[in-house]
């Protein structure tokens, strides 16, 4: 074996093993550091030739630890690693065995390039390339923007990272560009994200804290909609069934502005879903609100009416220490003084009791906040997902609780928004009631759970690549 052969073979042998090669040499007579001109690269020829070769050192830059479980995770996520790298291809395949990006026995044919192998292929090869493979070694600028362009010609959504003046038309076309801290400031200037640290795995902590973010946006609106239209349906339904007017409008401003207000900015801090980082990612151009979504929110905000409303029917009718009317008579309480004959026995001034207020008004609290609780996550149950994960939210409950019981039971509030303290049989009725809201929610919870199905949950979970 010749001494080339030997080179090679030691060449080949340390970059399989994960070592940067650098090849050292001498220059028997060298030109004086001093008189070197290197402002005018046509001079690097003059200093570098008649050189000797002396040897070959491999240089371990090992990745970091917590790479390999970034990576997976990102698998699971849905989101597909592609490592793109000026490394020797050996060296490169080494690397990304050792981080996860390939397996340690697995066939990287079609799975990784080297720039120049990637230049041979027609257009369209290149394209199912991009999309196909993990590993792009060897490569200039200009592949790197090639690769994100065939990305997004098939509608994915690509983040770039990198740290040079030659990264930087790549980060710039980029959904996301994300610079390292200790990159250049063209780099920086090009990227949205700059990564302080350098580290991948800060790539995936922001991606979960931004599906976090996301999720929480929904809830707060969820909790909002279904609300408002809680109140919408309860005072819809005593105009249109004739009944006493069961909240007021200091009431609605009350419950709006002040009781509602706590919990909803105290979900901005819930936790991130148990399997947030096990979903495929959405679709970018998906609605915030779909119509299943909607359906859920409309189906809460109809409970909440109907419940508001019945609190105060169930007053008027079966309450032992209230009036007990008839259905009749309490949606015909107008006609009350013309009726004589319909209304034996009851005294119209009834109709007007604050107590009916009182009850119909609790059940709107009580049951708005134990849908605060319902919106801890979209879909996972209160059985994985405990409320006492936020505690904001536990203390916002209180703190509006709180509020609810000094305006039944300091007197110069109760006048004001018209109600009356209520006896422990009228709060068991409010908790009845109140209560069927958090199984609605699981029902609702657990039929989209199954609308979308363990495999579209976790489909990703050993995924490589994306189809």
């Amino acid at each position: 074996m010749n001494t080339l052969s030997c080179f090679y073979e030691k060449f080949f042998h340390l970059g399989a093993d994960t070592l940067r090669c650098l090849a050292l040499a001498t220059v028997d007579d060298p030109v004086d550091p001093k008189d070197m001109n290197l402002e005018d690269p046509a001079n690097f020829s003059k200093y570098e030739s008649n050189m000797t070769f002396v040897g070959v050192v491999g240089m371990l830059d090992p990745p970091r630890k917590e790479v390999y479980n970034a990576i997976q995770q990102c698998y699971r996520a849905g989101i597909k690693v592609i490592v793109i790298t000026g490394d020797n291809k050996d060296t490169a395949e080494a690397i990304c065995r050792k981080i996860g990006v390939f397996e340690p026995d697995e066939n990287t044919t079609g799975l990784s390039y080297s720039g120049r192998e990637y230049d041979l292929l027609p257009p369209e090869e290149q394209k199912q390339a991009a999309l196909r493979a993990r590993l792009f070694s060897r490569v200039e600028p200009t592949h790197k923007s090639k690769i994100v362009e065939y990305l997004q010609s098939t509608g994915h959504i690509s983040a770039m990272t990198g740290d040079g003046v030659n990264d930087a038309p790549a980060l710039k076309k980029a959904e996301i560009g994300v610079a390292m801290g200790s990159g250049t400031e063209v780099a920086k200037s090009a990227s949205e994200m700059v990564l302080a640290d350098d580290n991948f795995s800060s790539i995936v902590a922001a991606v979960e804290e931004g599906r976090a973010i996301y999720n929480n946006t929904k809830q707060f609106i969820r909790y909002l909609i279904s609300s408002n239209i809680g109140e919408v349906v309860s005072i819809f339904l005593t105009a249109a069934l004739g009944m006493p007017e069961s909240l007021i409008p200091v009431q609605l401003l009350w419950v709006n502005l002040v009781t509602d207000g706590f919990p909803a900015t105290a979900l901005g801090f819930n936790p991130p879903d148990k399997d947030i980082m096990e979903k495929k990612p959405r679709d970018a151009k998906a609605p915030l609100i779909s119509g299943w979504l909607f359906f859920r929110y409309l189906t809460i905000g109809v409970y909440v009416g109907v419940a508001t409303v019945g609190a105060a029917a169930w007053w008027f009718m079966y309450y032992e220490g209230g009036p007990q009317v008839s259905w009749y008579q309490m949606t015909h309480h107008m006609q009350c003084k013309s009726e004589t004959e319909n209304f034996e026995g009851i005294h119209c001034e009834v109709f007007e009791e604050t107590s009916a207020n009182a009850m119909a008004l609790s059940v709107l609290v009580i049951i708005e906040l134990l849908n605060s609780l319902n919106s801890i996550s979209e879909n996972q149950s209160l059985l994985v997902m405990s409320p006492f994960k936020n505690i904001w939210l536990i203390g916002a409950i209180v703190v509006s609780l709180a509020l609810h019981f000094i305006i039944l039971y300091v007197d110069i509030l109760a006048l004001i928004f018209q109600v009356t303290p209520l006896n422990t049989t009228e709060w068991i009725a409010v908790l009845k009631f109140s209560f069927p809201v958090i199984i609605l929610d699981e029902i609702l919870k657990y039929l989209s759970r199954m609308q979308e199905g363990n495999s579209n949950q976790r489909s990703f979970m050993n995924e490589k690549k994306l189809q």
